[in-house]
């Protein structure tokens, strides 16, 4: 056996059948920007890319470098979701074509130049970012009465569509818009709202979580993202052993363990609980002990055929990511994202 490693292994055609799905449901002239912050949730940056570029009609990004590489794989439009700060950061934008958010007076410098494409964020009810309406109000009749923005906002809850703050939000965005001009375009919809207001799509939908299958409400969506590392070690314990750091869990009876080559240095959260699902050999197994930084232990007593050097799948389309965060209390925003770069990364 080489050297082994931890694996991920990113398809990228599954990000592709998730945005068609998604797009799918909303009206065919409602545009889809596909959130590709934090290196595409961990996914690669460049790689996520080159491969949705021509079913996407944009991207959004928070950090400025990040959408400075993009820009060198695509002329698409891409959004600053959070704007900039200074104007260094604005001369970048600038000259790289990227639009801008103005979510706060600290901003606002960002609309003394005419040539940028600028969306204004509304605080409709998620507290976070954003102008409020009456502000929004002195802004738009001092600064943007003459010429084009885009008016956006964030929603809180829509992946519960029971929230009655969804109706509040919505609500609020529909009377932010009815006292500005009618030829500018509307964008509130995330991933949830295509999925359960499709009707509020408006003229821009940003969906993040959703293209990579991170969104557990709707079992068509598919994980792009696969962890695994290989089994480096096989021990047989007795009754009453205490296994791991802590000494943690006690064998009920005799048992066979795995030892697998990946821990938290890899991403592989340490406060995962024990019991947690994984699978070897296309079976589900059981985590046994404490997560360490370069290892994980599973209770292997059930699969007669176990080797060293067999796959362990931590997380995969098949082993949804979905199934190990409605374990951990954990949300799959979080796991994606916090893989490490020791971590060997491939592309299907």
């Amino acid at each position: 056996m080489r050297e082994p490693s931890a694996e991920l292994i990113v398809d990228i055609g599954v990000i592709r059948k998730n945005i068609l799905y998604l797009k799918s449901l909303l009206n065919p002239e409602t545009k889809f920007m596909a959130v590709l912050k934090a290196n595409a949730y961990g996914h690669g940056l460049k790689e996520v890319t080159l491969g949705i570029d021509d079913i996407v009609d944009g991207y959004g990004l928070v950090r400025i470098h990040e959408a400075l590489e993009i820009r060198e794989n695509s002329s698409k439009k891409i959004l600053l979701m959070q704007g900039v700060y200074n104007n260094q950061d604005f001369d970048l934008a600038n000259k790289n074509d990227l639009d801008l958010v103005v979510h706060n007076d600290d901003q606002l410098f960002i609309l003394d130049n005419p040539n940028i494409n600028i969306w204004i964020k509304i605080n409709t009810g998620m507290n976070r970012l954003g102008f409020s309406p009456k502000s929004f109000s002195s802004i738009y009749k001092k600064h943007l009465t003459k010429r084009q923005f885009t008016l956006m906002s964030h929603l809180a809850c829509s992946d519960n569509p029971l929230d009655d703050l969804n109706k509040k939000q919505f609500n609020a965005f529909d009377e932010v818009s009815k006292n500005v001009q009618t030829n500018h375009h509307k964008s509130i919809g995330n991933t949830g709202c295509i999925i359960n207001y499709p009707n509020q799509g408006f003229d821009w939908v940003r969906s993040g979580i959703g293209i990579y299958g991170g969104y557990s409400a709707d079992n068509t969506l598919q994980s792009a993202m696969t962890f695994r590392s290989k089994i480096i070690e096989i021990k047989d314990i007795k009754k009453g052993d205490r296994v791991g750091y802590n000494g943690r869990v006690i064998a009920s009876k005799d048992m066979k363990i795995a030892i697998v080559y990946a821990g938290y240095a890899d991403g592989y959260p340490q406060s995962t609980f024990d019991k947690t699902k994984v699978s070897i050999n296309n079976k589900e197994v059981n985590i046994f002990g404490q997560v360490s930084m370069d290892l994980i232990s599973i209770d292997i007593s059930d699969i007669s055929n176990c080797k060293i050097g067999d796959w362990c799948t931590l997380w995969s389309s098949k082993d949804s990511i979905n199934n190990h965060i409605a374990n951990n209390n954990l949300i799959s925003y979080e796991l994606m994202t916090r893989i490490t770069d020791r971590v060997k990364v491939s592309f299907k």
